[in-house]
Parts: C-alpha cells; sequence; structure tokens
C-alpha cells in the first residue's frame, strides 16, 4: 500500500535543482485529508508541475543554447516543464473522478529526458488499496 498523491506534494526531477510543489486542481472533488487527490492526468507544465528552478539536462534546448552562449561556462537554464504524457502507473483500483489516482511510486517523465518523481506526499494518512 502507498500513499495517495494530493495538493502540495513535493516532487524533484532528476535534472531539476530544487523540489517543486505539486499542484492538484479540485476538479475531480475527491479528497484526502482536506487535499484534491491527484491523478495520472495532473501533468500539466506549470498548471501541475511547477519549475524546478534550474534545468540541467543536456537534451533541453535551453540548456544547450545557454552552454553555446557561454563557450561553455554555463550549463543550466531556468526550468521550464516539458511533461506531455500521464503519469505512471496510476493505482488502477484508485480512482479519482474518472481517472485512476497516482501513489508515491508514480512517476511522471519530462521531454529533455529528466524522470519527475515524488519525495513527499501532500498528506499522510490516506493509503492506496
Amino acid at each position: 500500500m502507498s500513499q495517495w498523491l494530493t495538493m502540495g506534494t513535493t516532487l524533484q526531477c532528476m535534472f531539476g535543482m530544487a523540489p517543486a510543489p505539486l499542484v492538484v486542481l479540485p476538479d475531480n472533488r475527491v479528497m484526502a485529508c482536506n487535499m484534491p487527490v491527484a491523478t495520472i492526468m495532473d501533468n500539466k507544465p506549470i498548471v501541475n508541475i511547477t519549475p524546478f528552478v534550474m534545468c540541467i539536462s543536456p537534451t533541453n534546448p535551453e540548456v544547450i543554447a545557454v552552454k553555446v552562449a557561454s563557450l561553455g561556462a554555463v550549463e543550466m537554464a531556468p526550468c521550464v516543464p516539458a511533461t506531455v504524457a500521464p503519469w505512471i502507473p496510476g493505482a488502477p483500483n484508485v480512482m479519482a473522478g474518472s481517472m485512476p489516482a497516482i501513489t508515491m511510486e508514480s512517476k511522471l517523465m519530462c521531454m529533455w529526458e529528466g524522470m519527475i518523481q515524488p519525495v513527499a506526499p501532500g498528506q499522510a494518512t490516506v493509503m492506496a488499496g
């Protein structure tokens, strides 16, 4: 059993410089500890996935541009999440609205090859079963 992810879950990207909170809009009206439960479709850049301050992914076009402009001296650029696919895996037996909820085991891929994962849930008592 794992904890559901809710508004305020702390996320980290492997190429990000700092953690960032998950933002979950109360659209599906499913709550855990008075916080909206996240689903596999809470993957929208800026809306749900906030920036991780700076990005160091070698495949990010912004990082490449900064590196070229600085003659290789700088290898990071401001983070702008580029997530297009849903979170995987969702909890197949826990639905929030019409979508599977996500748990501490769920991951989200960024187009610049970064893997985003939860590091601390937004709530501590409701478990996915």
